[in-house]
């Protein structure tokens, strides 16, 4: 029986094994041929069968996106549209998280007339489709001379970054407790001074868990960025990867590329805080 039990244990622990390979090699497989198309050469790429050679792998099209100084290039359209995804995702990002933070404490500690209708309101808010929003924008937008504009963008993806941040901040807020702000007053901090010094530090994890989502919903977005844009000088990574597709060809390689560098930034930002997203998580403890 118990040479059995083992047997059993033992190969259910290999099927499990088993599965959690197959798991691993069907997400990391399409990361792992995007590298692999970015560093191949072209005549490569568009033959049938794909041929795979590692001696030939060259960095060319990095160092091509990073150099070139041709404006009408795809690689100097590129390194633009990166640094305008960059500069929308953080301030975003960062708009959202401190007005979001302040506008989910008030409904975490406050009590006023339609409060519950209001929050779920915010939910509500977050989701509406995107593509029903999407000309009634559009003629806002040109009627104020505001398309193509790093602003505008900045300005649409806080409106639905801004809901999620409230909706998930509030959750953790609402879990800490009031005793803590009350001991800081008594201590003598100020009311703004005692959410600073006692309530953020307790939720930090939380705000950090919440700004990698916010900054990936704000980096992801491609629609609006599609239809609000039309030069390099607003347009984001999204659109410019989808724009090396042309009429008659694509250019495979620049958009495996692309699409490397375009997950870089969210990556690496969610590696460094890795440690605050699992915390964020399990956020609402109170520490003795």
């Amino acid at each position: 029986m118990i040479v059995e039990s083992r047997a059993s244990r033992t190969m259910w622990s290999t099927v499990k094994y088993v599965f959690a390979l197959i798991v691993v090699f069907c997400t990391a497989a399409p990361f792992l041929w995007l590298i692999i198309s970015s560093l191949e050469p072209t005549q490569d790429l568009y033959s049938v069968p794909v041929v795979i050679r590692l001696r030939d792998f060259s960095f060319s099209r990095y160092a091509q996106i990073f150099q070139s100084s041709d404006p009408n290039s795809p690689a100097y359209v590129f390194r633009h549209a990166m640094g305008n995804s960059i500069e929308i995702a953080i301030v975003v990002t960062v708009v959202c998280l401190i007005v979001g933070f302040f506008a989910a404490y008030a409904f975490a500690r406050l009590n006023f007339r339609f409060k519950r209708s209001l929050l779920f309101s915010f939910l509500f808010t977050y989701m509406v489709p995107s593509i029903s929003l999407v000309m009634p924008l559009y003629i806002i937008f040109s009627r104020a001379g505001m398309l193509d504009s790093k602003f505008t963008l900045m300005l649409v993806y806080s409106s639905f970054v801004l809901p999620y941040t409230v909706w998930v901040l509030q959750g953790y807020l609402v879990s800490v407790p009031g005793e803590l702000e009350e001991a800081a007053r008594v201590d003598g901090c100020t009311y703004f001074g005692a959410i600073i010094r006692v309530i953020v530090p307790v939720v930090i994890p939380a705000i950090i868990a919440t700004a990698v989502f916010a900054l990936l919903l704000a980096w992801d977005e491609f629609l609006y960025a599609l239809i609000l844009t039309s030069t390099i000088h607003a347009q984001t990574i999204s659109v410019t990867i989808a724009s090396f597709v042309g009429k008659n060809v694509a250019d495979f390689g620049m958009i495996a590329t692309g699409g490397v560098l375009a997950a870089l930034p969210p990556t690496i930002f969610a590696l460094l805080f890795q440690r605050f997203i699992v915390g964020g998580m399990t956020a609402g403890s109170v520490k003795g």
